[in-house]
């Protein structure tokens, strides 16, 4: 079983998937086609309309059939909202996505970031990438309800008028989210988070401008929509501006939050949430930058916190080593030999994970299908036998091994015994953030 992160995705198995939030959630899906819209009122699957070509609502529970989709659907979005629409989904426990194939074994887990006053969140996606379809973790807030996630989808909502009904409470006052003329600065805000990582035993961390442009830069274009979002209205995603500034990452965490009014209030909500914590307090992490604007449709402050470590050679070296390590520990505990670092694997393998990045795809096949054996050739490579694994979005060596050794057929090359020799490469930027390759050659 696979735990997600923000980004990270795997394929799906074959046939039919099961999708369910247990708690005091709705879940809803919208189908789109590859422009992101849908082509009918009919593409939204939600408690009064529960079933569409290839998607069904019962008992609670999504059940995709990829196969089964209207023709040209690309994507289908996962959403969740309280079953009580008078609250948030901040009031509630993390909603928490399962995934199981047709067998019913569990595939795959996704708890997000709590949120603080969105309605909405788009939970996942399933998606096609060719042939094969895969999900990806999202955990992106909206503050406009379920009807607001539809209209943007290109749902036409028409909303009932409100009845009118006895209060039982006093109107509660909105929140004001602007910070008063005291509140601290970066600087200050930069105090309370070097005083939370040293008494984690962390070191402190810096404010970096490249990081705090791209941060200011998203956390504008959120206030704008009013809503949560890894990526921009135009697609642009946060790892992308970060990579636009001119800051090339090594590793890399972010904090997307709505809600604190000073930047005290938000490092008490991230040290209050046990993945947030365990960002903020990370000891990798060497600069940070920060954002926060207040919203335009409300009284909402929407925050970006981005955290990172450049990418330095040495970096880079110790990063390919531990994935080397991990797989041929992971060999080992198979019975078979070690493989050996490979110097023109390794260069075609960081190639490609930088090529990746630079032209915003995922695929072993490159734009102008060149293939994996195609790359080990072009750098040198006379092994006989390649492979290739490659990976987006996990956020160290043990995460994207564990991920590999989790999917069968990254797994079946790890631990293939005619394969001798590996090349490792990496890239941080790009729309998941980091970008990851393993060549293999025998």
């Amino acid at each position: 079983m696979n735990e997600l992160v923000p980004g990270g995705n795997l394929p799906l198995p074959e046939g039919s998937v099961t999708i369910g939030v247990p708690g005091p959630f709705d879940v809803s899906a919208i189908v789109t086609d590859t422009g992101g819209k849908v082509r009918g009122d009919a593409d939204f699957v939600f408690y009064n309309q529960p079933s569409a070509p290839g998607v069904r609502l019962a008992g609670g529970e999504l059940t995709v059939h990829p196969g089964a989709l209207r023709a040209g659907a690309e994507r289908v979005t996962v959403i969740v909202s309280p079953a009580d629409p008078s609250v948030h989904l901040g009031s509630l426990p993390a909603p928490t996505l399962h995934v199981s194939g047709a067998a019913g074994r569990e595939v795959a887990r996704f708890t997000p970031q709590r949120t603080q006053r969105e309605t909405v969140l788009l939970l996942a996606e399933l998606y096609r990438r060719g042939t094969v379809w895969k999900l990806r973790a999202l955990g992106q807030g909206y503050a406009d309800g379920l009807a607001g996630v539809a209209r943007d989808f290109g749902v036409d909502v028409v909303e009932d008028p409100p009845t009118a009904a006895p209060r039982t409470s006093a109107p509660v006052p909105a929140l004001d989210r602007r910070p008063g003329p005291g509140a601290p600065g970066p600087d200050g805000y930069l105090v309370l988070v070097n005083a939370a990582r040293i008494r984690a035993g962390s070191p402190p961390v810096t404010l970096d401008a490249r990081l705090t442009a791209a941060a200011r830069a998203h956390t504008a274009d959120m206030a704008a929509r009013g809503a949560l979002a890894a990526e921009s209205a135009d697609g642009t995603s946060l790892h992308q501006r970060i990579t636009a500034s001119g800051y090339a990452c090594l590793t890399v965490g972010e904090h997307l939050v709505s809600g604190p009014r000073s930047p005290a209030e938000f490092v008490e909500y991230c040290l209050g949430d046990e993945r947030s914590r365990r960002t903020l307090c990370a000891p990798g992490f060497t600069d940070a930058g920060v954002a926060w604007v207040a919203g335009r449709r409300s009284n909402d402050m929407y925050w970006t916190a981005l955290w990172a470590s450049p990418l330095t050679a040495a970096g880079l070296a110790r990063t390919a080593d531990e994935v080397l390590a991990l797989t041929n520990a992971e060999r080992a505990a198979a019975g078979l030999p070690p493989l050996a670092a490979d110097r023109r694997l390794t260069a075609a393998a960081q190639a490609h994970s930088a090529d990746m990045v630079a032209r915003d795809f995922y695929a072993h096949t490159s734009p102008e299908g060149r293939e994996p054996w195609d790359r080990a050739a072009a750098a040198g490579s006379r092994h006989r036998a390649v492979g290739e694994n490659i990976a987006c979005g996990q956020r160290s060596p043990t995460e994207v091994v564990i991920g590999w050794m989790n999917s069968p057929g990254h797994r079946a090359n790890i631990l293939k015994p005619a394969f001798t020799h590996l090349g490792v490469g990496f890239a941080g930027g790009g729309r998941a953030g980091t970008y990851w390759t393993q060549l293999f050659g025998g």
